[in-house]
This record gives structure tokens, C-alpha cells and sequence, in this order.
């Protein structure tokens, strides 16, 4: 389904081009919203340029932050501040998923990039008993929800790059800069295979092209 004619899609493309902000970071503040004000081990998966492991490292004991980019992560190292606790390792989730037992696991726009069900299962193992996982992921729109969330977030997209760059254009985000591909699987498939995994994960559509996981583990 095309929402906008090609040219307006266009124009729009480089007006955000020009305008960038970060969609997975919008979502940050309301991550630690669903998470402990204390916890020991987190782990975050798809970490890029380290933005959520450095908030999270301010109430963990430690947080270990996996991205497959070489490149992102040697930025994250430099931004991150040797007092946080916060350990970057380059690896693959699926095939070297880190081991151990973790309070809290995150994992924002980037599970779309691993085999879905297999990724939860193993966040399900290395989750501990009471521990919380907090996903943000993307959707292939298909229902006229999913239109309906599109067609309202590409005004908003365009006004908040705008009020966020001051009006001026600006480089992309370092957080920005790491490849991607478009989503996938629907939004009601996500549902169907992720309480099939997690039952009684709480599931929801969101604005700019997102939806969100949160699972706690009895």
C-alpha cells in the first residue's frame, strides 16, 4: 500500500535526510521506565553506539553491550566514560550469545535482523528468575492500524527532526550511521511467535515505525 505519491515521498526523504534524529533513541527514557531502579547484570543486544548502555550502567552493577558492527562499537568505547560499567564486545547473537544470567535484557531495532523466535528463546534462557526484557522492534505494516500509525508519524517524524535540529540541517547520529534492512514479519505474526515463546508478554504498536516487548520472567 502506498501512502504518499513517489514525489512526496521524495521530498520527504530529504527533508529528514537533512533533519535526522534518532527513532530508537525516542524510546530510551521510556526503556528505564520499565526497569528496576537497581539491578546487577544487563545485557543489551544491538547496542550500536552505546546511547541505552550508558543510561542503563547508571543503575546496574554491570552491563555488557553486544553489536555485530565493528565499527559502531569501537564508537561506543570512545564515548563511553571508563567510570561506567559497561563492557562493548563485538559478536553475532545468535551463533555467540553471550553467557550468563542477566536481571535485564534489552534489545532495540534489532531483532528484526536475527531469526525471531530462536532470539527470544535465548533471551528466555539467560533471562534470571524476576528479570525483565524490553524489546523495541520493527514491523512490516500491514493491517489499516499499521497504515493508520504510518500515515500519523510522517508529520510527526518531519516536525520533531526539524525542532530537534533547531531548524538547521545536521549530520546524521553516530547512533545512526549502522546498516539496516527493512522489517519483515507483521505485526500480528510478532504477537502470535513471541507469546508462543514469552506467554504473557505485553505487546503494543507504537509510533515511528516501531512496537515494543516487555516480558518478565516469573
Amino acid at each position: 500500500m502506498k501512502i504518499l505519491p513517489p514525489r512526496v515521498l521524495r521530498a520527504l526523504e530529504r527533508f529528514n535526510a537533512a533533519y535526522p534524529w534518532d527513532h530508537n533513541a525516542h524510546y530510551h527514557r521510556w526503556i528505564l521506565r520499565q526497569l528496576p531502579r537497581r539491578f546487577d547484570c544487563a545485557l543489551d543486544i544491538g547496542s550500536g553506539s552505546g546511547d541505552l548502555a550508558r543510561l542503563m550502567a547508571r543503575r546496574a552493577a554491570a552491563v555488557t553491550a553486544v553489536d555485530s558492527d565493528p565499527a559502531i562499537t569501537a564508537q561506543a568505547r570512545k564515548l563511553t566514560p571508563a567510570s561506567l560499567p559497561v563492557t562493548f564486545a563485538v559478536a553475532d547473537a545468535t551463533a555467540e550469545f553471550p553467557n550468563g544470567s542477566y536481571d535485564v535484557i534489552t534489545c532495540v531495532a534489532t531483532i528484526h535482523h536475527l531469526p525471531f523466535a530462536q532470539t527470544l528463546a535465548a533471551f528466555r534462557r539467560h533471562l534470571a528468575p524476576g528479570g525483565t526484557l524490553v524489546i523495541v522492534g520493527l514491523s512490516r505494516a500491514q493491517t489499516p492500524v499499521d497504515y493508520s500509525l504510518d500515515v500519523l508519524a510522517i508529520p510527526a517524524n518531519a516536525a520533531i527532526g526539524w525542532l530537534k535540529n533547531k531548524g538547521r540541517p545536521s549530520p546524521r547520529p553516530v547512533s545512526m550511521t549502522a546498516p539496516t534492512r527493512p522489517a519483515d514479519m507483521t505485526f500480528d505474526d510478532i504477537v502470535r511467535e513471541a507469546r508462543n515463546v514469552l506467554p504473557g508478554a505485553r505487546l503494543r504498536r507504537r509510533l515511528f515505525w516501531r512496537y515494543t516487548l516487555v516480558w518478565h520472567r516469573p
